[in-house]
């Protein structure tokens, strides 16, 4: 009985870990800070609000969260571009040893309760995949200011102090019912550029460099 109760406790534990339900967030949590410093090129000047910069490439590389960054990743799609975005933020949280969940809305009805869940967790970030996202998240983000964001591949029209974005030639999805722009190009969002962009962005973020767009 004793064996069976370990396996059955096993199993629990191993499930609850793989729903990214490992850690107990409830618990009191520092503020997180940047660790390293951005290298030259990052920034010339302060930006205003809604600035776009260009840094340099790499000028990012030396950033990383402080221990126990909590970090929510909201998804919506199975394309191309979205799928390798989720993998680039998978693979640098496991770089990096954040503390990652994910949200995956699966019905487009459902994107804007999506985002409501991932702000319930209280992380210190939330992060967005999926251009279907975009408009969601400007009606949720401008009446929850302490909450970061962080938007990869695409931008909000007119984001407040707490949404940051990370765009290059070929993404810069909108929203506002405009649908793509015709420099939308699928193929850009390669392996490396959305490593780049997460970690450009996050960097931006850790700096208190946020309501811009970092353009790369």
């Amino acid at each position: 009985m004793l064996r069976i109760a370990a396996l059955v406790t096993a199993l629990l534990l191993s499930a609850l870990l793989s729903a990214g339900c490992g850690a107990d967030w409830s618990g009191p949590h520092p503020v997180p800070s940047a660790v390293g410093a951005l290298g030259p090129g990052f920034i010339s000047s302060s930006p205003h609000p809604e600035a776009t910069i260009t840094p340099s490439s790499g000028s990012w590389d030396d950033v990383h969260p402080s221990a126990d960054y909590r970090v929510v990743l909201v998804t919506h799609g199975a394309d191309a571009p979205t799928k390798n975005l989720v993998a680039a933020v998978e693979s640098w949280a496991g770089e990096v040893d954040a503390d990652l969940r994910t949200v995956a809305v699966e019905d487009p009805h459902d994107l804007v309760p999506g985002i409501t869940r991932a702000l319930d967790m209280k992380p210190d970030l939330i992060i967005s995949a999926g251009n279907d996202l975009v408009d969601p998240l400007a009606l949720v983000t401008a009446s929850h200011l302490s909450q970061q964001f962080l938007v990869v591949g695409a931008e909000l029209a007119e984001p407040t102090h707490n949404v940051t974005s990370v765009d290059w030639q070929g993404a810069s999805f909108r929203g506002e019912g405009l649908g793509a722009s015709s420099a939308y190009d699928p193929a850009s969002f390669t392996p490396e550029r959305c490593a780049a962009a997460i970690r450009a962005g996050v960097a931006a973020v850790l700096n208190g460099l946020t309501g811009i767009v970092v353009w790369l």
